[in-house]
């Protein structure tokens, strides 16, 4: 298995929910955690990592604003010299109707859920390039493998991050780059439970658990590459 102490780790939306949960769970596993977001929440989620003895530290950066991005991964590369891990994680949605949804609505899915990652990721991969080795994860959902009412431009970004992942796991492998489609359903996170509070959530899914997979997929042999993998809960509804 592959070791990740002191393995430097970045992760999109790492304030709350999947992302917080991720950069816990790296950073338990040795890895030196980046945590990018906008959100309040950061410092707190922060200051909590460093509180329990974990190596952590938070950008703020808007992942919408490009120049943002590049000065993110800039900083990373001047305070540790590589990124060896790349977690797409920052996500947004608007739950309307097509004839609803307005083309900033549209933009803005757009420009979180499948812009920022490519930004990222072009950012970091001559990084990883030189270090003839990397992993990026990207956060997909199981709305990229169907599809449901109210939510085309999600279903549009999340299709197109996970055939950019898999087209990203061709270019990378000449240089030991991994790219992994964290395909996943329901989760009790922020993103569901302030926009649906009467969901179900027995439905869902505890956000540790994927990022305890996440961990997991991080960590197997240098050799072996999983280009997708689909994490339900048990009683997922958006899946049969």
């Amino acid at each position: 298995m592959t070791d990740l102490k002191d393995k430097v780790a970045l992760v999109t939306g790492g304030a709350r929910g999947l992302g917080k949960a991720t950069s816990w769970a790296l950073a338990k596993a040795g890895a030196i955690v980046v945590l990018v977001d906008i959100l309040d929440e950061l410092d707190q989620t922060v200051t909590g990592l460093k509180q329990a003895g974990l190596k952590a530290r938070g950008i703020i950066a808007d992942v919408t604003e490009e120049e943002q991005i590049k000065k993110a991964v800039a900083e990373v590369d001047s305070d540790f010299g590589r990124v060896d891990i790349l977690i797409n994680n920052a996500g947004t949605d608007f739950t309307l109707p097509l004839t609803e949804m307005e083309t900033r609505n549209w933009d803005k899915v757009m420009g979180v859920n499948l812009r920022a990652p490519f930004i990222f990721t072009k950012e970091v991969f001559p990084l990883m390039k030189k270090q003839n080795s990397g992993h990026i994860v990207n956060i997909t959902s199981t709305a990229a493998k169907r599809a449901w009412a109210n939510a085309s431009a999600y279903h549009a970004s999340k299709w197109g991050l996970l055939g950019f992942t898999h087209a990203l796991g061709v270019e990378g492998r000449p240089y030991h780059i991994k790219a992994t489609a964290i395909v996943t359903g329901g989760m009790k996170t922020p993103f569901l439970l302030d926009r649906f509070p009467d969901i179900d959530v027995s439905t869902l899914q505890d956000p540790k658990n994927v990022a305890h997979t996440i961990v997991h997929v991080l960590s197997l042999p240098v050799e072996t590459a999983i280009n997708e993998l689909l994490i339900c809960p048990i009683n997922e509804t958006s899946w049969p």
